[in-house]
This record gives structure tokens, sequence and C-alpha cells, in this order.
């Protein structure tokens, strides 16, 4: 059985530069039939400015866990504090606020708008998030900061229908820059992506925490666990085991 992290061993982990804390969260989905249990007392901690992996086979509850930790699912109990604040009890709106200042989402299947071309994607971002600091005629300048940052500046005009999976991906990592946030999450970053493609996305999102960024992405590919600095593996809804600074409570198999 593999040893057991104690909620107090959590504390100090945050206490020593934890982005996100998940306390005891647990997710359930109830029908008339039969309760479903998708997370069960999951409590780990995300270090700052940190490459994170939630590694695990498919159904483990991998996405469940990341859209429980940007606030687009609500666990059923325990809870989830990024930076010193948790964010149970805000209702959609304030969510969506918080979204768009403090976390920036990398989707698998890119989510860009077909009519609309990389500069604007992003810039639409930026609308959407409402910074100040990217107001009015500075969203434009911003947009292709972005996209110089993944190396898209030179395809700024052009519609994701005119851009390789690589370079949408690309254009999906500067909207989730956009606004500057402190963390990016990202939902199988490279699993629509061909081998040599997908390493060169990640390189990109590797680069991230020596910028400040906390980087959180899910994964079932050992290769791409492999190369985080902290992380957690999930099966069948509960932490199993850990590495570098997760602080993770694990259960025993």
């Amino acid at each position: 059985m593999a040893n057991m992290v104690t909620s107090r061993d959590v504390s100090q982990t945050v206490a020593q530069g934890a982005l996100v804390r998940v306390e005891h969260v647990t997710r359930t989905i109830a029908t008339r039939a039969q309760k479903t249990t998708i997370l069960d007392d999951v409590t780990f901690a995300v270090p700052a400015s940190s490459l994170f992996a939630i590694n695990g086979p498919s159904g483990s509850g991998k996405s469940t866990l990341l859209n429980v930790l940007t606030g687009i699912d609500r666990p059923t109990s325990g809870r989830v504090i990024f930076d010193g604040t948790e964010i149970r009890g805000r209702g959609e709106n304030q969510l969506a606020r918080w979204r768009g200042e403090h976390v920036g989402i990398v989707f698998q299947f890119f989510q860009l708008v077909p009519t609309l071309t990389a500069s604007e994607i992003v810039e639409l971002a930026l609308e959407l998030g409402g910074n100040r600091r990217f107001a009015g005629g500075k969203r434009r300048a911003r947009a292709i900061e972005c996209l110089t940052l993944v190396g898209l500046a030179d395809l700024a005009h052009r519609l994701p229908s005119q851009l390789s999976g690589g370079q949408q991906q690309r254009v999906a990592i500067a909207r989730a820059l956009a606004n500057d946030p402190p963390a990016i999450v990202a939902d199988e970053p490279t699993g629509n992506l061909d081998s040599h493609t997908a390493t060169q996305v990640f390189d990109l999102l590797a680069e991230l925490p020596r910028q400040g960024k906390t980087v959180i992405y899910v994964t079932h590919d050992p290769r791409l666990a492999g190369r985080a600095s902290a992380g957690i593996t999930l099966l069948d809804g509960h932490i199993v085991s850990q590495s570098g600074d997760a602080g993770a409570e694990v259960r025993g198999k």
C-alpha cells in the first residue's frame, strides 16, 4: 500500500508556494437508477510556476477534475482554492469573469471561431476577458504579441481553415495567454495532433513556467506526463501516485 500523505503535508506544500489547492473534492452524478462517483476525495496542491500533469487512462476522471479546477463544473463536496481564494459560491457570471482574469484554457479540439482570423480570435478573448490593460486600441497589439510568442505573427490574418492542426492549437495557446492569466490549463492539448506536431506544441507549453505561468495539463501519454515538474495519476477517480511537489493524498491500491 502506498504511503498516505496527510492534509498537514499538503498544507506545508501550499505554504511553500502552491497556486492551487484541491481539498477533499468529490464529484458524483446521480440518476434514478444509480449514483456514479467520478472523483472520490481528491486532495493535492499545484506549485506555482510548475508544469503540472494530471495523468491517467481514459475514464479516470481527468477531464472532470480539470473542469472542477476551472469552475466549469462544481464539486459535490470539497473545495478548490486558487491563489488563496476559494472559487466555490460564485455565480456563473462571476465565474466567467474570474476565469477571464485567472485561467487560460486550451482545448483538445481547438474550439476556434471559424469566421474569425487568428488575430481576431485572440482579440475576442481580450474583449470577453475585460482586462483594462489591453482595452481599446491595445487589443490588436496584444493579439500580435501573443501570436508572436507562439510563432504565428505572420499568419495573424488567416482563418482557422487556412491553418494546420498544429497552427490552430498554437492560436488556441495564444488565446489562452491573451489576458495574461497566472495559470494555463490544457485538456489533452496534443491529443488531436501527429507526434511531431504534438512535440512542438507541448514544447511551447513547457516553456511557459519559465515565464512565471503555472501550466496544468491532462494527458494519458506517459511520455508527456514524464516531462512534468509535478503531477498526479488518477485511476477510477482516485489519486494513485504523485510526483514532484503535488502534495497529494494517495489512495493505496
